[in-house]
């Protein structure tokens, strides 16, 4: 399976199509290096949460959206090889000169891909999220996600991905870890489902909640969902 590079950023709400025409001139780039698939996805529904929420992993101003967006990769050592060629490609300083956001807020970092179940159609909306999952509870995570996996594709979600953190780096003013107030033998989880569009993604989750597989008692949930962070994104750039 995929080794994915997840992003989360704040982006100036007047940015917009500064931000996407950055990403498109850049995705060639990024080609050229190694990755295979290149998606961008605009804040669109993105709640605001009790103890953690997408705005507050990236220290979004009120004129500020949330972006959330990441690279695939055929492989780890592809993704290794691809950013030892970023580092060092002139190119990608006159790229950083040039971002349209403030890119001391942005959250990275490299994740496995522990499930991909994926139907091949196109994409027109994202539900993302990003949660702290126990070590010692990996395998039951990805229990659990295939699972769900199977209740969101029979409510209509095209493609559901699970990605455990892998080189998920410590940041000065953001990173993943801060984002859900990861514990120390904590792990973070970075995911995503496609849906045909987002008419089809309000049907589905109003499926999905009245599934019986989603009902208390009839799903174990090996993580603290109260600091989990989710948000529904429309598609900016996929490449």
């Amino acid at each position: 399976m995929a080794y994915v590079d997840g992003f989360v950023v704040a982006v100036p709400a007047a940015n917009k199509e500064r931000y996407r025409s950055h990403a498109e001139e850049a995705a060639p780039l990024f080609e050229e290096f190694g990755v295979t698939r290149m998606v961008e996805t605009w804040g669109d529904d993105v709640p605001e949460g009790k103890l953690t929420d997408f705005r507050r992993a990236v220290k979004a101003e009120d004129d500020e959206v949330v972006v959330f967006s990441w690279f695939e990769y055929p492989s780890r050592e592809a993704r290794t090889k691809a950013v030892e060629r970023m580092m060092n490609d002139p190119r990608m300083k006159g790229m950083g000169e040039t971002m349209p956001f403030d890119g001391k807020r942005m959250i990275y970092g490299g994740f496995t891909t522990i499930l991909d179940e994926d139907d091949g159609k196109d994409m027109g909306y994202v539900d993302g999220s990003l949660l702290a999952v126990p070590t010692k509870n990996k395998d039951a995570y990805e229990a659990m996600a295939r699972k769900t996996a199977a209740i969101f594709k029979s409510h209509g979600a095209t493609r559901v991905v699970d990605c455990w953190a892998d080189d998920v780096p410590d940041g000065k003013i953001t990173d993943f870890k801060g984002a859900v107030k990861a514990e120390p033998d904590e792990a973070v989880v970075f995911s995503w489902v496609q849906w045909p569009s987002k008419a089809a993604r309000d049907e589905g989750w109003k499926k999905v909640m009245a599934d019986p597989g989603m009902q208390p008692g009839a799903l174990s949930m090996p993580f603290d969902g109260r600091r989990m962070i989710y948000g529904g994104f429309q598609p900016l750039v996929d490449r």
